[in-house]
């Protein structure tokens, strides 16, 4: 696999007698997961945006065996999605994509004229969708903010989601602390969703302390899965100490089609910091968080934005930053995707300094004074390891208080169950020291 394959694959059969290669397709940009008809005469596969924009269109293809004719099929309200297959009577193929914080299957008609909201409105997130050899049933999970996945079975004549598994009985009877979908307006009128979690024992009229966490990306999505999966970022553990945490979708995000998603090109830390900073401000407004007792948390593009609020805003009391890029050149010049920042700032770093540099979070951390907990994995290649050095060696340098914890042999965010756990921990310490005045556990 060569660097990029994920953004510029092509797709192509082979004759296991003959070893005769036939392109299938072969643009500038990606083509990616192929799936033949019931009948084997077309292969349905996707495609990405015709300028190899990050992050931009996408469209189902299908590709006709006998005469080499490419069809494209009518467009879905988000975009990139998974194409899980073809109905059996192969006129159709079903496509799952997220939803602002939900997921819907899309029904495409082979013919290319029409897409069909197949599950509306359902809630919660539904996701490893599969569909049987004949084309008759579906599998999958289902959850929601308060409900663990378990996996369920639906017909695929009408959508009906049939659970078979129990997999977390234990769970039923443990208190889950409720998360709902607010919205609020940004400073050019924008809506803007996130999902606000309570704390577990939750008094109306009362200010508790408040996290503001913020996902990585940028084109990733908040979504209605149930909070105690939570990982990093102990999400139920932390309502249940008594606060609040806004999970925002900020403009950049994915599951609010293509004008959304590239809305923060050549302005990252611009107007999603000003989504993000609205959010605070009406959950404010509306009498939830103690202005005095906040924090803000983030991995990856999260990390990014973390580092970028605390050097732009001394309202919050505590940051938590994980695997943040920092310093936009460098990160470009090292990481594993050197396509994927020239397509967000739309230059090469060399042929334009200045955008790469007024968008760097490094650059304004004259100006911390926020307490920040540094996690990073040493063997992260997507966000290179010397991003969260160099933030660590500036902070410490200037005396502001920060805490680095390195994760050895991880990479871009901890995967052994272990440094998971450790990674929780230290964050729920870190938050519970600096918001309700708990001893460090570390």
């Amino acid at each position: 696999s060569g660097v990029e394959d994920n953004t510029f694959c092509d797709i192509s059969m082979i004759n296991i007698s003959s070893g005769e290669v036939k392109v299938i397709a072969n643009t500038s940009v990606g083509e990616n997961q192929p799936l033949f008809s019931p009948d084997g005469s077309f292969i349905a596969y996707y495609n990405l945006d015709e300028k190899g924009i990050w992050g931009g269109t996408t469209s189902v293809k299908i590709f006709g065996l006998k005469d080499g004719s490419v069809k494209t099929l009518a467009d879905t309200p988000n975009g990139p999605a998974d194409l899980i297959g073809w109905s059996s009577d192969g006129k159709s193929v079903y496509t799952l994509e997220p939803f602002h914080t939900s997921s819907r299957i899309f029904k495409l008609s082979s013919d290319g004229k029409q897409a069909t909201e197949w599950n509306t409105e359902m809630k919660g997130v539904l996701s490893g969708l599969e569909l049987n050899s004949t084309g008759t049933h579906f599998g999958f999970t289902l959850q929601n903010t308060s409900i663990p996945q378990d996996g369920y079975i639906s017909s695929a004549n009408s959508f009906s989601a049939i659970k078979i598994s129990n997999i977390n009985p234990e769970l039923a009877g443990l208190p889950v602390p409720k998360t709902e979908l607010i919205k609020w307006k940004s400073f050019d009128g924008m809506e803007i969703e996130g999902l606000l979690t309570y704390p577990l024992n939750y008094v109306s009229g009362k200010k508790y302390p408040f996290i503001l966490n913020i996902h990585g990306g940028p084109a990733g999505s908040f979504n209605e899965s149930f909070i105690a999966n939570s990982g990093i970022y102990p999400l139920a553990s932390i309502a249940e100490n008594d606060i609040f945490i806004l999970r925002p979708n900020p403009r950049g995000s994915n599951a609010y089609g293509l004008k959304f998603r590239l809305a923060n090109h050549r302005d990252w830390g611009g107007g999603d910091y000003k989504d993000l900073m609205a959010g605070v401000d009406y959950v404010i407004s509306k009498g939830w968080a103690d202005p005095d007792k906040m924090g803000v948390m983030g991995w990856s593009y999260g990390g990014f934005m973390s580092s970028w609020v605390v050097g732009h805003t001394n309202r919050f009391k505590v940051a938590s930053i994980g695997a943040p890029v920092v310093d936009l050149v460098t990160q470009d010049l090292t990481d594993d995707i050197p396509g994927f920042l020239p397509s967000y700032m739309e230059k090469q770093p060399y042929e334009d300094w200045t955008v790469y540099d007024e968008h760097s979070p490094l650059r304004f951390v004259q100006n911390v004074k926020t307490p920040v907990l540094l996690q990073h994995g040493e063997a992260d290649i997507r966000v290179p390891f010397s991003q969260g050095l160099m933030y660590y060696n500036a902070l410490k340098r200037r005396g502001v208080p920060v805490r680095f914890l390195v994760l050895p042999r991880q990479p871009h965010g901890p995967v052994e169950p272990s440094m998971i756990l450790k990674t929780a921990q230290t964050n729920l310490s870190w938050m519970l020291h600096h918001l309700q005045g708990k001893e460090l556990g570390f």
